[in-house]
């Protein structure tokens, strides 16, 4: 059995930019055993002052507007641009089996050959906007180990892409043109939250209708509410295969990170951002404890088939085992 790194050897390896240690210390941070939880947590403290100065970005869009291709023609002219590049791909979890398909590191091929970048795939175990509950925690790893620029792709099935929009700095929406009307299929609430929307295949015999899509999209983000922090989306047309938009997708990013970080938004945005980081955390742990409570896993063995049947309301088992577990004594 191959013997687990120590805490001087993940932060070593970590901070001398080593993608083997990386990866090794996001399944550390991934994984569900308690000793590896607290390994992880001592970990990511002992990095901290070694984070913060990546540019991170959420890229969503529906199934099929090309999320992987467009983010390995974009990661690859950023590493024209001497970034070093970080890719969290989310799959989709089977709510059956918890399995993912992880295959985004097979379809970015190319940009997971060259040591500059750094592609994770990790399922994302049904959480909400299909975001690994530990994309947080990998993010602030691949800070540590000197990647400039985050890609954060989610599953983008349209359940809620705030989960994502809370652990970013630039949120990207990509589109489709040609599927009919234009504003169908896509939830205002996600364009709302959008710093900019890209439609992406705008190639070939896709051109026109793209050109049309664009000028639909950006009348309709003039509808939209002005946002609090000053900043007004573009829709801007992009393609993979002949680079098209990238470079202008680039520029836009660097844009908004300098008009944020003059206005002083970028940074009470990340505090934000850790503040809710902190806040799902003390839910996640406080969850756990609940569930592995020895009164209250027995009360729910011996309910759980009076709820199934209708027999039991769930609301009046959930004060009981709250109150169950509120009464437990435990050690000081």
């Amino acid at each position: 059995m191959k013997k687990r790194l120590d805490l001087a050897a993940f932060r070593d390896g970590i901070l001398s930019g080593s993608r083997v240690v990386l990866g090794q210390a996001i399944t550390l941070v991934e994984s569900a055993l308690d000793s590896d939880q607290e390994l992880a947590a001592e970990l990511i403290q002992s990095l901290m002052s070694h984070t913060g100065r990546a540019i991170r970005i959420g890229i969503t869009g529906v199934p099929g507007v090309g999320k992987s291709t467009f983010i390995e023609a974009f990661g690859k002219m950023l590493l024209e641009k001497e970034k070093k590049v970080a890719v969290l791909a989310i799959d989709p979890s089977s709510q059956l089996t918890k399995g993912s398909i992880l295959g985004d590191k097979t379809r970015m091929e190319s940009l997971a050959s060259d040591k500059r970048a750094f592609i994770r795939p990790s399922a994302s175990g049904g959480t909400l906007g299909g975001v690994s509950g530990k994309t947080s925690e990998a993010m602030l790893l691949c800070e540590a180990a000197g990647f400039d620029v985050i890609l954060v792709e989610t599953v983008g099935v349209g359940q809620s892409e705030t989960a994502v929009k809370n652990m970013v700095d630039y949120f990207l929406l990509l589109m489709l043109a040609g599927a009919g009307d234009e504003l169908q299929g896509i939830k205002k609430g996600i364009m709302e939250m959008a710093d900019a929307l890209v439609i992406h295949k705008a190639d070939g015999e896709n051109l026109p209708s793209a050109k049309k899509a664009k000028a639909s999209y950006q009348n309709a983000l003039h509808l939209f509410p002005s946002s609090p922090k000053d900043w007004s989306p573009k829709v801007s047309l992009a393609s993979s295969l002949s680079g098209l938009g990238l470079e202008e997708t680039w520029r836009e990013v660097l844009r908004y990170e300098y008009q944020m970080k003059e206005s002083g938004f970028w940074e009470s945005n990340r505090a934000r951002q850790r503040i809710n980081w902190l806040d799902e955390q003390i839910h996640y742990l406080l969850g756990q404890a609940f569930l592995r409570d020895s009164k209250v896993k027995q009360t729910m063995d011996h309910e759980m088939e009076n709820v199934r049947t209708g027999i039991l309301n769930p609301g009046t088992l959930a004060k009981k085992l709250v109150s169950l577990f509120l009464s437990t004594e435990r050690p000081q």
